[in-house]
């Protein structure tokens, strides 16, 4: 009869510490975040002011956790996946600061935050995100040294196009050239596949590639990367048509306003959420095939939950507005 207390009490610690486990990995990734980019005492004081803005506000690290772990899998030292997964995130972030720019999206807020060319203006904005751009750099050249010459020539190769006028920079023009392109599913996804999509690719299959994964791998995490960039970006489409500025963070309903690419706009927010249903389905299927071969990463069906949670509560609202007789596009 006792058995089952001390099995459920078991599991309560197990996870208990597992929490505390990522609780400090996070700590520990902020800390990276902040430090990896050292201020010298003769920076000017508002280039200053701006940095340590960008710095002390990390979002939620989940691209670098990802790096982590599949480093982990992989078999990559820690020091050089912490090095990778935070220039990961220094170009990620690098993006939104361009992106919230008034020449681009003329956002107001970013992580909960002012954005940063609201804070110190246009030009130190721009400087910022050349800041983390150019130590993003020199934190990948630090983090290939010692991998296997192919291995390293192979993904400087695929990190390049995957930022560069094929992917990032491409899915950018597109985006700021949306209004002159058919407003449909094609294009829209087009466009999230240079933004988007990219940098989740970098994030799962980077840190493979430079370990030497195996080609079958390697393809099951492009598939995983392509379907769920695509659903991450249906999550903030959605955020965007239906949560206020304090509900997602950033600035709302900015992509109606300016005429930027937005599923849920494209084909209507109920559609988008069906839509990010099917796609996490897709990713199930190649997830499994995956886990089959690697175990080690098991800590994507935790990803899988994250992001299946997101698309229930989004399609919760989506549909109850329809209910409602709201003007949900």
């Amino acid at each position: 009869m006792n058995l089952p207390e001390k099995d459920e009490a078991k599991d309560e610690a197990h996870e208990e510490a597992k929490d505390e486990r990522k609780d400090e990995a996070k700590e520990e990734l902020r800390e990276a975040f902040s430090s990896y980019l050292p201020l010298p005492a003769t920076i000017e004081a508002n280039f200053g002011r701006a940095m340590r803005h960008v710095l002390g506000n990390p979002g939620n690290l989940l691209r670098p956790g990802i790096v982590l772990s599949v480093c982990q899998a992989y078999g990559l030292p820690r020091s050089k996946a912490k090095e990778l997964g935070i220039a990961l995130e220094y170009f990620h972030t690098a993006s939104l600061v361009f992106d919230d720019l008034p020449c681009m999206d003329d956002a107001i807020e970013r992580r909960g935050a002012a954005c940063v060319h609201r804070e110190f203006g246009e030009s130190v904005a721009i400087l910022t995100a050349l800041a983390l751009i150019n130590r993003a750099y020199a934190l990948v050249w630090r983090s290939v040294v010692g991998c296997a010459p192919e291995n390293r020539a192979r993904g400087l190769a695929y990190l390049e196009a995957h930022l560069g006028v094929g992917g990032l920079l491409n899915g950018q023009s597109l985006d700021l050239g949306y209004s002159t392109l058919p407003h449909d599913l094609r294009t829209t996804e087009r466009v999230a596949f240079g933004k988007t999509v990219s940098l989740i690719q970098l994030t799962l299959v980077l840190p493979a590639l430079l370990a030497g994964a195996p080609d079958g791998e390697l393809l099951l995490l492009e598939r995983i990367a392509k379907l769920w960039g695509l659903s991450y970006q249906i999550v903030d489409d959605l955020k965007d048509v239906l949560q206020t500025t304090a509900e997602s963070g950033k600035t709302g309903a900015r992509d109606l306003s300016l005429d930027r690419p937005n599923i849920a706009l494209a084909i209507g927010a109920q559609g988008a959420a069906e839509r990010l249903e099917r796609l996490i389905a897709l990713g199930d299927k190649a997830l499994d095939r995956l886990l089959a071969r690697r175990p080690g990463l098991q800590f994507l069906a935790g990803l899988r939950e994250i992001l299946e949670d997101e698309t229930g509560r989004l399609a919760e609202a989506a549909c109850e507005g329809v209910r409602q007789g709201r003007r949900r596009p």
